[in-house]
């Protein structure tokens, strides 16, 4: 049974031009270190069009998500903004509904 999520992150990336096919590649590396946080219960990589993209994050409660803020992916973000993407917005939500993965 999956675990209940009250906390999640939208974040929210516009590639560099040129750069969409690197800011991929560098979504398809974070689900690599997010898998590494048990706090992280899920996690997505969206593309809202050709150069918008974005994460998806859901936590057990607000402790995950600060960890995460702290944690590899948060620090990735912050290396590569200016390289890849410019600054991202970070917007913390709280979950008030979900229909949970089987």
């Amino acid at each position: 049974m999956a675990e209940p999520v009250t906390a999640g992150l939208l974040v929210r990336i516009e590639a560099l031009p040129g750069r969409e096919r690197d800011v991929e590649d560098f979504l398809q590396h974070g689900l690599t270190l997010v898998e590494q946080e048990p706090g992280t219960v899920r996690w997505f990589a969206l593309r809202f069009g050709p150069s918008s993209f974005g994460i998806y994050d859901a936590f057990r409660d607000d402790s995950g998500r600060q960890t995460h803020l702290s944690g590899q992916v948060a620090q990735a973000l912050a290396e590569n903004t200016g390289v890849l993407f410019a600054q991202p917005t970070i917007e913390p939500v709280d979950v008030i509904a979900e229909k949970p993965p089987i």
